[in-house]
């Protein structure tokens, strides 16, 4: 994601340094600037949630107040020897979690997710892809002002709209960073789309140059499946998770970028034991012209030697 936002002037030590020295830190699968912790305070401890609860927001609360004692001795265990993986962790949960997915028996996993939106406990290293656990106290900076939760989601909100640039002002919850905006920059509706949409007003007379991108499958700008179909009439899904036979597009296809319009999908694949970046297809949405093409071939020569690769 970050080679296809900064180009090849990335590199990945850089983040490195950055998450070691704790400029940046991991809360709930994301990676954010160390100061913004201070906006998710209030919400930790309004856990697990402001107001009147879902019923299913007391389900959880009752499961981790059974597992009270187990939590306690999570807590004890990553003081003494912390940072540690999940797998490290002491079982003492009295009642086990039950999922109908893949968490079902997973107890000490949910329980560290659920402690980690208290607030208590963080992604304090990792170890190849493994989160290594350790108190949020020695992971988080300090915070000597929390703002009000209200006002803590009004920031989040508009900072994601900047981002954005464009969302709907309510969406479907989903797991990690969200993708609406409440009431966040001005309303606006979008000719041929349904509904309202907010926008971030400094977008609007700005002046714009596009260029051609390979994106990750996990990039906000394509992150929101209904909102690229509604936008810009982009048909896309992440299928690794579908049998081989069932893939339209490929196990990692990069969605292209092309000015302001998502054009393709590239299937590649690195072979690093050969020295290649092996390209199985380029998915074409409409023909694209020499122009378009030129350009998107010199992003996959760019990414192949970002990796060390040629294209094979």
């Amino acid at each position: 994601m970050l080679w296809s936002r900064l180009g090849t002037s990335y590199s990945p030590a850089v983040l490195d340094d950055a998450l070691e020295d704790r400029t940046l830190v991991e809360l709930q699968g994301m990676i954010r600037p160390a100061e913004d912790i201070a906006l998710f305070r209030a919400e930790f401890e309004a856990w697990p949630g402001a107001g009147e609860l879902k019923p299913w927001q007391q389900e959880v609360l009752e499961w981790v107040e059974d597992n009270e004692e187990c939590r306690a001795e999570i807590l004890d265990r990553l003081e003494e020897g912390g940072p540690l993986p999940a797998r490290d962790l002491p079982d003492r949960c009295a009642v086990p979690w039950k999922s109908s997915g893949w968490t079902n028996n997973k107890s000490v996993l949910k329980l560290i997710t659920f402690m980690e939106a208290r607030g208590e406990v963080a992604v304090g290293a990792r170890s190849t892809r493994e989160r290594l656990w350790d108190l949020a106290e020695r992971v988080y900076p300090p915070v000597a002002d929390v703002p009000p939760l209200a006002d803590a989601i009004a920031e989040r909100n508009l900072r994601r709209l900047q981002a954005l640039g464009i969302a709907r002002a309510k969406s479907v919850e989903v797991p990690g960073e969200r993708n609406d905006v409440g009431s966040a920059g001005v309303t606006a509706v979008v000719e041929g789309v349904k509904g309202q949409w907010q926008v971030d007003p400094a977008r609007l007379d700005g002046d714009f140059t596009g260029r051609a991108a390979l994106l990750s499958p996990l990039d906000r700008l394509v992150f929101d499946r209904k909102r690229i179909e509604e936008i810009f009439e982009f048909d896309y899904q992440l299928e690794m998770y579908k049998p081989a036979a069932s893939r339209r597009w490929g196990y990692w296809a990069l969605p292209v970028l092309y000015g302001d319009r998502l054009v393709g999908k590239l299937d590649a694949t690195a072979d690093r034991d050969a020295g290649l970046l092996r390209v199985d297809a380029l998915h074409e949405d409409a023909p694209f012209s020499s122009t378009v093409r030129d350009a998107v071939e010199e992003q996959v020569e760019e990414l192949a030697r970002w990796l060390g690769l040629e294209v094979g």
